[in-house]
């Protein structure tokens, strides 16, 4: 068991690559169960959540290859096998997205019930009531989906009760394959969910409606189709990650490899605080602020401000000069960081899913212990302005989404060792 151990007070300083979207590699790469074609997927994240899935393909017959730690070679033709297993399910919530894809194109499958960061409730009912809608029948038997269509999916008309990332990307693959037209309603616009879409047009699925909330997918019959290579789209909670490692020392960093268009709630509160934001193409560099202001936060689905991003921020409320408030809307699980940020001597006072930061405190280091993969990102924040040594146990969590983290974080001057246990 590895952690993580961090001087705290150095200043920041350089430029930082952000890898490919763990959020969008993961669909896209259960997307490739579509096709009848060998592909290639690059900038592909080198980390623990993409092994998974890649093994998993791999257990259902699949070949998967990386070519090099961020190209990985998918050939999905030989998949002889529609049992998504529980001992790689239970690793991974994203393991689900296999569901719809396995359904559509062979008819049945058995998906174990997912497993994944405890950070509240994440229900799958709102993927089987679309399937059901679109005329598979789903029973759960112990502790797997079993769904058939004999036949093949068929057009529907769905409207997702809520909005939901990993419904809609299952939903829109499913589809894709389905007989008929199919039209949803209230899917979730998220950078992650349009690569989907823009990847099944340019297989030669006829999509109206890329980008907004309203889908109209026009299925192959169960025709398999010829996609084209992959290039996964930036990180956009890794880049929001290291700006804020920037924003928390006050120093001057530069991320490139980014995509602002997707960060603008993001770079706005930054602003907000008092930091400059410089543009440049595929670059954003983040300036001192002369004096760090407090905010307030809600989170909610894009293109408002990311859950993604709660934990990271209120590690930055922390040096603000007065409280700020945050408050989560999407998990009810999502303030698990606060308890050990407490260790570390912050003032966080919680009233159900709002929390009151108030900032100016002094940090001092302690051993603390990541809950899940972005609380993970807000300790090593807080630990990086701390006064003395802190030490950031059950780091798996962090490689679980973010690659080469310790060594970026030393290319921008930060006091950071991976130690074992």
């Amino acid at each position: 068991m590895h952690y993580l151990q961090i001087q705290g007070g150095a200043k920041l300083s350089g430029e930082v690559a952000i890898s490919g979207a763990k959020n969008a590699a993961l669909p896209l790469i259960a997307l490739t169960l579509l096709a009848k074609n060998e592909l290639k997927l690059t900038n592909v994240p080198n980390v623990a959540d993409i092994k998974t899935l890649a093994q998993l393909l791999v257990n259902l017959g699949a070949s998967c290859e990386f070519e090099d730690p961020n190209t990985l070679k998918v050939n999905t033709s030989s998949v002889n096998s529609t049992m998504a297993n529980y001992d790689i399910v239970r690793k991974m919530r994203a393991s689900i997205l296999t569901l719809g894809p396995l359904l559509s194109r062979f008819g049945h499958c058995e998906v174990s019930l997912p497993g994944g960061c405890a950070i509240g409730q994440r229900p799958i009912d709102l993927h089987l009531s679309a399937l059901e809608k679109m005329g598979a029948n789903i029973e759960i038997k112990q502790g797997y989906i079993v769904a058939s269509a004999p036949n093949g999916l068929n057009e529907a008309r769905i409207v997702f009760d809520k909005i939901t990332v990993t419904g809609s990307e299952n939903i829109i693959m499913a589809a894709a394959l389905a007989h008929g037209t199919t039209r949803l309603l209230n899917v979730a616009k998220e950078p992650e969910v349009v690569q989907v879409c823009e990847i099944l047009k340019a297989s030669g699925i006829n999509i109206e409606g890329i980008g907004t909330s309203e889908l109209v997918i026009e299925g192959s019959g169960q025709r398999l189709l010829t996609i084209p290579d992959i290039k996964v789209i930036p990180d956009r909670i890794e880049a929001g990650t290291y700006l804020c490692a920037g924003a928390i020392t006050n120093s001057k960093i530069t991320v490139t490899k980014v995509n602002a268009k997707h960060m603008l709630a993001v770079i706005a509160k930054l602003e907000e605080m008092g930091f400059g934001i410089e543009i440049d193409d595929d670059k954003i560099t983040i300036s001192p602020a002369k004096e760090i202001k407090p905010c307030e936060i809600i989170t909610t689905e894009y293109p408002g401000f990311p859950t993604d991003m709660q934990a990271q921020f209120m590690a930055l409320a922390l040096v603000a000069n007065g409280v700020s408030v945050i408050d989560e809307r999407l998990f009810e699980n999502r303030f698990m960081h606060v308890s050990e940020l407490a260790r570390m001597g912050a003032d966080i006072r919680l009233n159900g899913h709002i929390a009151s930061v108030y900032g100016g405190s002094e940090l001092n280091s302690a051993d603390v212990m990541a809950t899940d993969l972005r609380a993970s990102s807000a300790l090593i924040l807080a630990a990086l302005v701390a006064k003395g040594e802190t030490r950031v146990h059950r780091i798996y969590h962090l490689d679980r989404g973010y690659e080469n983290l310790e060594l970026k974080f030393k290319q921008l001057g930060a006091n950071i060792t991976r130690l074992e246990e």
